[in-house]
């Protein structure tokens, strides 16, 4: 089994806010753009053009109908869920692969597969309660969200271009980039000012990204409830929502 690093102080995450979120998957085709033909994990397709087609996708995006809440007088809505690998603290997927082909960077916290030591056994995608690795059955190995690692730290780039590919075509800017280890740094700061929330903290993995709860909606009296115990209990409600949907 593989071990993991210590604990490093700069973790590099997403932080998704689930009330600009529109669902168009820009961020889901931007990234298959650039990992087809990417070094850290190129991505395939089998029967790309066929009547059955298949292939990898490292970020998805799944819709779902919220019911109205009488409690907290939000009404009914339609909620997007953008989902990826969480590049957990303590990933299950790296400590489960026999092969030392899954891994996390000490540096910076992302993690990541080496295909030519991966034996396509799937037990890390058995042991990831997120769904978030992806088997390709046309190279037998397992991919996964790389933070587009190969376009972050590539300084042939403008510095301003130097983030994952679904951060930079949002076209809401529903997805923000950062070090969630920096307690100083923009997206930590979003996160505490909107109150994101971690993904089944109970597991104990500790995922790194952060969703953004959505904000209160009008309760259809043309007025808008934005008391901070209304935005508390929207946020509690969400989380616990999408927990249980994963747990499904």
């Amino acid at each position: 089994m593989t071990a993991l690093p210590p604990p490093s102080k700069k973790k590099l995450g997403l932080v998704i806010d689930l009330d600009t979120c529109v669902g168009c998957h820009a961020c889901a085709t931007s990234c298959k753009e650039w990992n087809a033909g990417g070094i850290a994990g190129p991505l395939t397709d089998e029967r790309p053009y066929g009547k059955d087609p298949q292939g990898v996708w490292f970020n998805r995006v799944h819709s779902y109908e919220l019911e109205a809440d009488a409690a907290t007088q939000q009404p009914a809505q339609t909620l997007h869920f953008p989902r990826s690998c969480l590049h957990c603290e303590t990933p299950a997927c790296v400590t489960v692969c026999p092969t030392g082909a899954s891994y996390k960077r000490a540096e910076d916290g992302i993690v990541l597969v080496d295909e030519d030591k991966c034996i396509g056994c799937k037990l890390c995608s058995w042991a990831c309660p997120y769904g978030a690795r992806e088997f390709s059955e046309v190279e037998g190995v397992m991919k996964k969200c790389t933070l587009c690692v190969d376009r972050i730290y590539n300084e042939n780039l403008d510095e301003v271009d130097r983030q994952p590919a679904c951060v930079q075509a949002c076209p809401t800017k529903a997805r923000h980039f950062g070090d969630l280890g920096d307690p100083d740094s923009d997206i930590s700061k979003l996160v505490l000012d909107r109150g994101g929330v971690a993904l089944m903290p109970e597991l104990g993995y500790a995922p790194v990204n952060r969703y953004l709860p959505p904000r209160p909606r009008r309760n259809g009296s043309g007025t808008q409830d934005a008391t901070s115990d209304t935005e508390i209990n929207a946020g509690s409600l969400t989380q616990r929502w999408l927990n249980r949907i994963l747990k499904r």
